[in-house]
């Protein structure tokens, strides 16, 4: 089996078709993964998945991710939890309703006052009233964990990484699949999955033209460490209005957002990383073509609703980014599509790629 894609979803695909007995060779285009796979959180974000077939495939794949911790030791896996913090009584509200969600004691959601809350994270010190606590919720190391997934895949003789290798074509025949380098390389297997991410043109792009996927571009950074340690992964009341699981009546009285909020479709996560630094965002835009230049008032303003939420003034902000990914328009899980009868490329999971990458390989190869 070829896999062509190193990014979260190729990896998943990898680790899987590894575990049900295949041989693979995994290309790579780049030295590592560079794009939407590594500029991430690292979450993995069961309490926002939409109820139904979303929400089963995110309690699927964090049982996987735990699975995988238990044979990747080495890998960075944090069953933390999250705390999404109500700012004002609209939020509060919205919180009491999804309580009473048919699959809320699945999610094992709890409504949290302040003191409760900061029993459970002490350095939410600042201005909210309640929190809604989700300890499913966990973390990965966005910067990290491909590398230790595949120093793992790599003790398997059958499991070949090949980076640094760009496929131009892939081809199917009588007698399997063809991927053709750019430097002339040809791969052979009877069965190749591809990987792309948001590259929509280079392979198969008639397909994804009319395929109902997008891109979607977002802008993160980082700060500086800090010096006391944050126990949970947090959320502010605007992520509500973007996360699927929260659609309930009361959700449409919330105040309007702030306009800085509303023009850049912008929500406050937050989590912590293994070094002490922290990773914020995130906005999202989604008409092409996108900026190229990063914009700074969303920076300053996701690291100003932060420290009100801290009750202090978060670390300077050390780095920002901005990564694009692919996402379905539909609401469907992925973009699975079938190029040839050898042939399947997988896309299109939006800002649920690394949580759900394990269970969208899982479903992958059930299909084979």
């Amino acid at each position: 089996m070829i896999i062509v894609g190193g990014g979260v979803i190729g990896t998943a695909h990898a680790y899987q078709a590894l575990k049900n007995g295949h041989e693979v060779v995994h290309i790579e285009r780049d030295a590592e993964a560079r794009s939407a796979s590594v500029r991430n959180f690292g979450l993995i974000w069961v309490s926002g998945r939409r109820s139904g077939i979303e929400f089963q495939a995110s309690l699927r794949a964090r049982e996987l991710w735990e699975e995988i911790h238990h044979q990747v030791p080495a890998m960075s896996f944090r069953p933390n939890g999250s705390l999404t913090l109500a700012t004002n009584q609209a939020e509060v509200t919205v919180m009491e309703e999804c309580l009473r969600k048919e699959d809320a004691n699945q999610r094992n959601w709890q409504i949290l006052d302040k003191t409760e809350t900061m029993k459970i994270n002490p350095v939410l010190k600042g201005n909210y009233l309640a929190s809604l606590w989700c300890p499913l919720d966990a973390t990965v190391e966005p910067g990290t964990v491909l590398r230790d997934l595949r120093e793992h895949l790599l003790k398997n003789n059958k499991y070949t990484w090949r980076n640094n290798v760009e496929v131009i074509e892939i081809n199917s025949n009588s007698s399997g699949v063809q991927a053709i380098a750019r430097s002339g390389e040809v791969f052979e297997a009877d069965f190749l999955i591809h990987c792309p991410g948001a590259d929509h043109s280079s392979i198969f792009k008639d397909k994804f033209d009319t395929a109902p996927i997008r891109k979607v571009r977002l802008q993160m950074m980082s700060t500086a460490a800090l010096s006391e340690k944050l126990t949970t992964s947090i959320a502010d009341g605007d992520s509500m209005r973007y996360y699927p699981a929260y659609e309930v009546s009361s959700l449409s009285d919330l105040p309007p957002q702030t306009p800085i909020a509303s023009k850049n479709h912008m929500q406050l996560l937050l989590v912590q990383r293994s070094d002490g630094t922290l990773t914020l965002g995130d906005t999202h835009e989604y008409d092409e073509p996108f900026e190229f230049k990063l914009d700074e008032a969303p920076y300053q303003y996701l690291h100003d609703v932060a420290s009100d939420l801290f009750g202090s003034k978060l670390p300077p902000i050390t780095k920002r980014w901005d990564g694009v990914y692919s996402q379905r328009t539909d609401g469907a899980i992925c973009d699975r599509q079938y190029m040839a009868l050898n042939i399947v490329s997988v896309t299109g999971p939006g800002g649920r790629g690394n949580t759900l990458a394990p269970a969208i390989a899982e479903e992958t190869l059930k299909g084979l």
